[in-house]
């Protein structure tokens, strides 16, 4: 995983929970007469909550960091995946648009700790249940072949990526869709109920791919866009080949992927 991009997540994050934690502090000083006048004991109860919820996300996101700085997982580390689909990653949008940080930057930056995230869970996945999940750009514009229904239609000219990816599919004996968007990808997804899945697409379609699928694993790879987006783009095939060696083997940690 790239440093500056995992910096650039770490800090994010660990901006975003001050934040939070400023601002809950706040809401309890700034009614605290109010509720004194309500019940006796109520500023303690609502500030024993509100201590409850921060210190619980610090832990967390305390969790989070050691485990992207090992490489490994660390108990109860990968259900704040969870958290950070769901509840972070929003907020740091938002916070980083006010920062200054790019979304696209910002995206990046997830996707990689994503993949860090299910990597360090030395997971092994049975091949038949494995997806690999392709966006239609990857095909050369001129072919006429129409692969989005069947993948192993592709007549292995070598002018795209889409051989590459039919022969990887074969030789681990996974299943290969290519989606035309993000409705067909989700089709795919709930017809082949994979147990894992690997996907190319560029930041934004990551992202919310990523999303949508949770809590499904999902290693994301950015595609290679030579000539601009969603036109001819490419991939690196020894990244999809990593990552389908860390599902077939249940390597912790697997270098390369998502960089």
């Amino acid at each position: 995983m790239s440093e500056p991009r995992k910096r650039i997540f770490i800090g994010l994050i660990v901006f975003t929970v001050f934040l939070i934690t400023a601002i809950t502090v706040g809401l309890y000083l700034i009614p605290y007469v109010g509720l004194k006048n309500i019940h006796p004991l109520a500023p303690k109860i609502v500030c024993v909550s509100m201590g409850t919820v921060v210190g619980t996300l610090v832990f967390g996101v305390a969790l989070l960091v050691l485990t992207l700085i090992r490489g490994r997982e660390i108990f109860g580390a990968q259900r704040l995946r969870g958290v950070v689909i769901e509840v972070l990653f929003p907020i740091m949008i938002v916070v980083g648009k006010f920062l200054g940080i790019s979304k696209e930057k910002i995206q990046r930056s997830f996707v990689e700790v994503n993949n860090l995230l299910v990597l360090a869970k030395c997971s092994r996945k049975r091949p038949e249940r494995v997806l690999l999940l392709m966006p239609h750009c990857l095909q050369n514009n001129d072919c006429e072949i129409k692969i989005t229904s069947d993948a192993s239609k592709c007549k292995a000219c070598g002018k795209c990526r889409i051989k590459d990816l039919v022969e990887l599919a074969q030789k681990h004996k996974v299943h290969l869709s290519v989606a035309t968007g993000g409705t067909l990808a989700r089709r795919r997804v709930a017809e082949a109920k994979p147990q894992a899945i690997i996907a190319v697409a560029c930041e934004r379609d990551l992202t919310s791919g990523i999303q949508d699928a949770y809590p499904l694993p999902v290693i994301g790879i950015l595609n290679d866009r030579p000539f601009g987006p969603c036109f001819n783009t490419s991939v690196d095939i020894a990244k999809v080949a990593e990552a389908l060696e860390y599902f077939a083997n249940g390597q912790c940690g697997s270098p390369g992927t998502g960089r």
